[in-house]
């Protein structure tokens, strides 16, 4: 079985020098799990573009793992302000953030955008974790067939992705006092990964939840449901951080 993933996005909260001192943090924490050692839990951060390169040089040769929360489609030209799949991958990135509710809503990124993008980080080696979920509240049955299809769409530039995370976020529980139910979750959760069984382009694919995701989720959703989580502001307090990385330890033995 796959390792329990977790990974934060610093989204642009956290100033360059703040970020260093809480990935410091985290790397004491990693350092004293035992399943985080052994790669039984995955912990990723990923911090503004600006801090990557001090954040791998921090995290070289930890078992922390880095990424970024965005690329250009491109690999290199005239594209003022972007940063390039392969600048990351020369940064020792791991993940890219794609396709992120916010990217869409606040800089006009649509279907063909992401596809562009995805493509961009799988042939620079990067691990996409692909961001899904329906807008609006709804049924099971139909926001899984909404994020079936997002992945599918986001696929399409791609031949083959060795390795994929899907992180399912419904837009309408992002940051709400009422986040989705647990059996909501774990239902989409597993109709996105049976939709995609088959699908020639992929080989690996983890599907981890990052709703409200808060300390005691990943133990009610449940290893059989979930991969992991992407979460939020609550682990930018190294002691929430701490706790969620017992708990993903705990289901991980």
């Amino acid at each position: 079985m796959a390792a329990v993933f977790l990974g934060v996005s610093l989204k642009m909260y956290l100033d360059h020098a703040t970020t260093l001192g809480w990935v410091r943090q985290v790397m004491t924490i990693a350092d004293r799990a035992p399943a985080v050692a052994a790669g039984r839990v995955e912990l990723a951060v990923l911090p503004t573009f600006v801090s990557i390169e001090a954040v791998a040089a921090l995290a070289r040769d930890t078992a922390v793992a880095h990424g970024a929360q965005d690329l250009g489609w491109a690999d290199q030209g005239a594209f003022t302000g972007e940063v390039s799949g392969a600048d990351l991958a020369a940064l020792g990135c791991r993940y890219v953030e794609v396709g992120h509710a916010e990217r869409r809503r606040l800089f006009g990124e649509d279907d063909a955008i992401v596809a562009a993008k995805f493509a961009a980080a799988v042939r620079n080696g990067l691990v996409p974790i692909l961001c899904v979920g329906e807008t609006e509240r709804i049924g099971a049955g139909a926001a899984i067939e909404f994020c079936v299809d997002q992945v599918r769409t986001a696929l399409d530039q791609v031949e083959w992705a060795p390795e994929l995370i899907i992180a399912y976020e419904p837009v309408w529980a992002i940051g709400a006092d009422r986040p989705a139910g647990v059996d909501h979750v774990r239902t989409v959760c597993a109709g996105i990964r049976a939709g995609l069984v088959g699908d020639h382009r992929l080989s690996t694919v983890r599907v981890i939840y990052g709703g409200s995701a808060g300390p005691g989720l990943l133990t009610q959703l449940g290893r059989e449901a979930v991969d992991g989580l992407f979460l939020g502001r609550f682990a930018h307090d190294p002691a929430a951080m701490a706790t969620m990385v017992d708990e993903a330890s705990a289901l991980a033995d």
